[in-house]
């Protein structure tokens, strides 16, 4: 079993120091941070971590090759590989529609996008020439890295909608679907696998990392306390699908996205939340958690990436993880 952290990039840069240094002495194995428009740089702050870390990947969750050139992105991988020994991840896709539009960004063809970026990156993280003549990018044979990676970098793939699910099995080396809820995995993987048997790759070796929303502290009520807030945000922008799989609708959260985007209150919004929406993500103490994965270790997962906002104190929420929950489904290393 593999287990990693995801986090989001609004906290302030000293944070993720000591929230890295946690992670690893818990035992995770990947620390992954988000670069949302408008926020802190991910790729900054995983250089700072870099340098006071030794033994975890890290990971980008996510880049896009709209506001982030693929060649610029080549080159931020490789050096950041170089940085902290070998331990980078490169995960990408096509980014967030509405962020995007902040910056009058269209995400034109977003899945061929994203699959012409994997196979011209991996070529040029593989001290290759990298020509292309696709639908989204045409290179001519002068785009190769003029130093040399010191190795291919790993390509992860975020990924929600049944193509870009193929997309992992077709050409990433693991991937970052987005869970809600966690037993939304049985409803990802044949997309996956379907990928990986249309390239003839072996799942077994794509790292897909089933990314949940978690919230966990020694008292469940502060614990749902801060997934309540995380759903009062988002939980309106869900998909039909997502909230059809917890007996829910967008009527459900009207009165909710109300009381945020037009009162701009979150504790009322936080408090119209009910049981069932807190569903969305994995919530209560070690004990809550251990029982909620069980379903997805049986299901057949063999990497849980524990995300936001991971709990009312997210460095707590890391001890008691790393106490509690990872012995328990990974008695010993492997």
């Amino acid at each position: 079993m593999k287990f990693s952290l995801r986090l989001n990039n609004d906290r302030p840069a000293a944070d993720y120091l000591a929230l890295a240094q946690a992670a690893e002495r818990a035992g995770f194995d990947q620390f992954w941070v988000s670069d949302d428009l408008f926020l802190r740089s991910a790729i900054v702050i995983l250089t700072a971590v870099a340098g006071v870390t030794t033994r975890l990947q890290l990971g980008t969750c996510i880049l896009n090759p709209y506001t982030l050139h693929p060649a610029e992105m080549a080159m931020a991988a490789a050096t950041l590989d170089e940085v902290c020994g070998g331990r980078f991840n490169l995960g990408l896709s096509s980014g967030a529609g509405d962020f995007l539009k902040w910056v009058g960004i269209e995400a034109r063809q977003p899945r061929t996008a994203v699959i012409e970026t994997v196979q011209a990156i991996n070529l040029l993280l593989s001290g290759e020439r990298a020509p292309a003549a696709g639908r989204f990018l045409q290179w001519t044979n002068e785009a190769y890295l003029r130093f040399r990676p010191v190795r291919r970098v790993p390509i992860y793939l975020g990924a929600m909608s049944p193509l870009m699910l193929r997309a992992i099995g077709e050409v990433a080396d693991g991937g970052l679907p987005l869970l809600f809820p966690p037993e939304h995995y049985r409803n990802v993987m044949p997309h996956i696998q379907a990928g990986a048997q249309s390239a003839g790759r072996d799942l077994q070796h794509i790292d897909v990392a089933a990314c949940i929303w978690c919230s966990v502290a020694d008292d469940r009520a502060a614990a749902e306390a801060a997934l309540r807030e995380k759903i009062a945000y988002y939980g309106h922008a869900l998909s039909p699908t997502i909230l059809d799989q917890l007996g829910l609708s967008h009527a459900d959260f009207a009165a909710i996205e109300h009381a945020v985007m037009v009162e701009g209150d979150i504790a009322a919004a936080s408090a119209l939340v009910t049981p069932p929406m807190l569903n969305i993500g994995v919530v209560g103490t070690a004990a809550d958690l251990i029982k909620r994965l069980e379903g997805l270790v049986a299901a057949g997962a063999r990497h849980i990436s524990f995300g936001p906002p991971l709990g009312p104190d997210p460095r707590r929420a890391i001890d008691i993880i790393g106490r509690h929950v990872l012995p328990y489904f990974r008695p010993t290393k492997d």
